[in-house]
């Protein structure tokens, strides 16, 4: 059959449609106030991208509730040449990033977008990833069965945490918390790290990278990091962003270990969200929508069906509240809490956990009976010595008075040196099984 024959009506109506233009749906902004936008935008959804037309350029935003006709947008940047009437554009589509195995040794900002000076990644190795995912099924998750190893003795052998396992790390300000966490980052056997630092000191970030994790552990890590400067919505998103990166990594069956600074900086930067959408505050300040995402965010760690993501969440406990309502509700989700103390700290032990107020809930069904006795008996001994510290400091403790003390006293020197680590030590889970089991005598 001839190729030049005269095109049917379907191929002239092909034609006909490539040349038309798609009407584009826009809306206007109506106000600005406070950190909030309204704008009057047809057929627009709860959770859409929207982009505004600015002085500035354009600017990303959120539709994040609905105020009788007009939604309620959030920028994802400084709203800077924003003013009445300009114009609004619908994305039709929720906020995702690129994400691929080239954003290993990559530190992003909170939006998912390579911060760290380097040439970006290689869009072939990248793919679409949204950032809002449901929770992983919870009949189709793998149980907790085996231990990963932290390379903190005080935690492996004391506090052992299985992989999929979710934690918090709950400690005051300047207690050691980002330390611990990057020494816990270079030491572990997990494949991969996912650190995010939400609300963090700008001071410090280069200080976490350079210092805390280091060269080494960067390298097979991916970092999100949103300042406390940043906009409350960028800081909301890093957490997301980097779980929905942890969970790339867990679909494609390796061992994650999630790192998160803080917790705590996550719910204030939603209290600033959902009070500046018109949500009431409940209790201390906070909106109900906080402690309702509190359980989404945290449910979507630990292990699917197939991978696994081991999650370390930090809380800030001001005075070392624990009942403040963040610390109170993110440790009633979690399977653990490990305590880190400035009385500790203050006496030069590193690292500061108080592992007589930390619990792992799940050590129990992942190491074997010797090592939970010998965890057990370690346990009971510096609790006997805790109960006499005043005492036995002062010189009024009499000898012979309580055996498991007498026990306590004479094994407190071993007990404190095997709880003592190095910033540069870096011991294998079985050499602090084998440790703590040899420790004390039966």
């Amino acid at each position: 059959m001839s190729d030049d024959r005269t095109p049917g009506p379907l191929a002239g109506a092909l034609d006909q449609l490539a040349r038309v233009e798609p009407k584009r749906v826009t809306g206007r902004v109506t106000e600005l106030c406070g950190l909030v936008v309204r704008a009057a935008i047809p057929q627009v959804r709860s959770g859409e991208l929207v982009r505004i037309a600015t002085a500035a350029g354009p600017l990303l935003a959120e539709v994040v509730g609905f105020k009788d006709d007009e939604a309620v947008l959030m920028p994802l940047g400084e709203p800077r040449g924003l003013g009445p009437r300009c114009e609004v554009e619908p994305t039709g589509r929720p906020f995702s990033i690129r994400c691929g195995a080239a954003l290993l040794g990559r530190v992003l900002d909170g939006l998912g977008a390579p911060c760290d000076g380097l040439p970006p990644p290689e869009p072939a190795g990248l793919e679409e990833w949204a950032v809002d995912r449901a929770a992983p099924d919870p009949l189709t998750r793998r149980r907790v069965t085996r231990p990963l190893t932290l390379g903190v003795r005080a935690i492996d052998g004391l506090l052992t945490v299985g992989e999929g396992q979710r934690v918090g790390l709950f400690a005051g300000s300047g207690v050691g918390k980002s330390t611990l966490l990057g020494q816990i980052a270079r030491n572990t056997d997990a494949d991969v790290n996912v650190i995010c630092l939400c609300g963090e000191r700008g001071r410090e970030v280069r200080d976490f990278l350079e210092e805390s994790l280091g060269p080494a552990g960067l390298a097979r890590s991916v970092v999100v990091c949103a300042t406390s400067d940043a906009p409350s919505l960028v800081r909301l998103k890093s957490t997301y962003v980097a779980t929905a990166v942890a969970e790339w990594f867990r679909e494609r069956g390796q061992r994650v270990l999630f790192l998160m600074d803080s917790v705590t900086r996550f719910a204030r930067a939603l209290r600033e969200v959902g009070l500046a959408a018109g949500e009431p505050p409940a209790r201390q300040g906070y909106p109900p929508s906080v402690f309702a995402a509190l359980p989404r965010l945290l449910e979507r760690t630990g292990n699917g069906a197939v991978g696994s993501i081991t999650a370390i969440y930090t809380v800030l406990v001001a005075g070392g509240d624990m009942d403040e309502p963040i610390a109170d509700e993110v440790r009633g989700i979690l399977d653990g809490h490990i305590v880190l103390t400035r009385l500790l700290a203050a006496r030069g032990h590193w690292p500061a956990i108080d592992v007589l107020d930390s619990i792992s809930r799940v050590m129990s069904g992942i190491v074997d009976a010797e090592h939970q006795r010998a965890a057990t008996r370690l346990r009971e001994l510096l609790a006997a010595y805790e109960r006499q510290r005043d005492l036995i400091l002062l010189g009024a403790y009499q000898k012979g008075s309580d055996p498991t003390t007498d026990r306590a006293i004479a094994s407190i020197g071993a007990i404190e040196q095997f709880l003592r680590q190095g910033l540069d030590e870096n011991p294998p889970l079985a050499e602090t099984r084998a440790r703590l089991t040899t420790l004390l005598p039966a």
